[in-house]
């Protein structure tokens, strides 16, 4: 019999969504498609779907500092995302625990505010947020309002996108994605710089379609990539790519957009 194949593990430390369009449900999609093996610790519980969310329940910190051992003590994790944090006390152990560790390439989404409006960081944990653990990230990705926050920057074009990645990376030491996709035009860009290195991403834009879990899902294939061994820009490049499609090949579900996550499968 021939050896089984292996493939690299990734984790996702995010939120359940219970429609199954972002937060853990749409990274592990991600993952899988992309041919890695997604681990997963939650941080909460949401009742969600592409309309809004109903409620949240957060785990206990001491609940994510157990799925974090399992995890570490099961698995050797090649790359690690960040998505929905939503308390002080959160962050909090997500640093401590990452502290613990030789942690391996981190994408952290600052996730704070949901597609339909909902708050999904408190405001206490902002300066957390800020402080301890974007410093420990090797790419952050914020949409247009988490940069507006995090570099107190309007943003209205392709210039303030790169005036944004560029305060983001001085500020907090790490690469930034700034996701330009809800500026107005026919090309969804994105700006990347590392300190070094500047892409300008462009696809072509993607109408009447729900933007519902692209971040989770963009932010998760980086992640998916940096696990595969690729370099940072090159994994920030490919999670475009794949991101694009996942919006082109929407599909319906009871009336409703869903991304298509597993397109490459």
């Amino acid at each position: 019999m021939p050896p089984r194949p292996s493939r690299p593990c990734v984790l996702t430390i995010a939120g359940s969504d219970s429609g199954g369009g972002a937060g853990v449900q749409a990274d592990l999609k991600t993952l899988a498609s992309i041919g890695v093996h997604g681990t997963s610790v939650l941080t909460c519980v949401t009742a969600q779907n592409p309309e809004g969310v109903l409620g949240v329940q957060p785990m206990t910190a001491e609940m994510l500092r157990l799925q974090m051992q399992a995890v570490f003590e099961g698995f050797k994790p090649a790359a690690i995302k960040t998505g929905m944090l939503y308390s002080l006390a959160l962050i909090e152990q997500v640093v401590k625990s990452l502290g613990a560790l030789k942690c391996p390439p981190l994408v952290v989404d600052p996730v704070m505010i949901a597609t339909s409006g909902a708050r999904l960081l408190k405001p206490r944990a902002m300066a957390a947020m800020r402080d301890r653990l974007l410093p420990l990230a090797n790419l952050a990705t914020p949409n247009l309002d988490e940069a507006k926050v995090l570099t107190d920057l309007e943003i209205h074009d392709v210039e303030d996108l790169r005036k944004a990645a560029r305060r983001l990376r001085e500020r907090y030491g790490c690469a930034a994605l700034i996701k330009g996709g809800h500026l107005a035009g026919p090309e969804a860009v994105d700006v990347f710089w590392d300190g070094t290195e500047e892409l300008l991403l462009s696809a072509p834009r993607v109408r009447r379609v729900s933007s519902h879990g692209t971040g989770c899902t963009y932010s998760a294939a980086i992640a998916g990539y940096l696990g595969l061994g690729c370099g940072l820009s090159h994994a920030v490049q490919l999670g475009k790519a794949y991101i694009t499609q996942a919006i082109g090949q929407s599909v319906r579900v009871d009336g409703r957009d869903v991304l298509e996550h597993l397109w490459r499968a």
